[in-house]
């Protein structure tokens, strides 16, 4: 499965690729920030991501909607709980940080199964 993982804080971002790579994926784009995150959404060649829903204070959602223009499953990644987020997202997966491996694994069973067929 290839990844693309979209979280401002270098460390957690390496925490969230070791994780995903010990559940056989792989992490072939990741981005810190909305324009660079938009950019590989629009273009990138990924099967899901993994979407930080704050980047420096910017909402991650033109990341989301760039995904689901092209049919690639998502989840938010969060330390605030599903308070203000976006109801047009109302259905992406949230991942409330921290998280354990296991939670991760779920989500991305998840995500495995709402791709679309090649």
């Amino acid at each position: 499965m290839r990844v693309l993982l979209v979280e401002d804080e270098a460390m957690i971002a390496m925490l969230i690729e070791d994780m995903l790579a010990e559940l056989g994926c792989d992490v072939v784009a990741t981005a810190g920030q909305l324009d660079e995150a938009v950019s590989l959404a629009r273009s990138g060649s990924f099967d899901l991501a993994f979407l930080d829903l704050n980047l420096r204070g910017v909402p991650s959602y033109p990341v989301a909607k760039a995904l689901r223009e092209r049919g690639i499953p998502f989840a938010f990644v969060t330390g605030y709980g599903t308070a203000g987020t976006d109801p047009a997202h109302a259905d992406a997966p949230l991942l409330q940080k921290p998280f354990r491996e296991g939670h991760l694994e779920a989500v991305v069973q998840l995500l495995r199964a709402r791709q679309r067929p090649p």
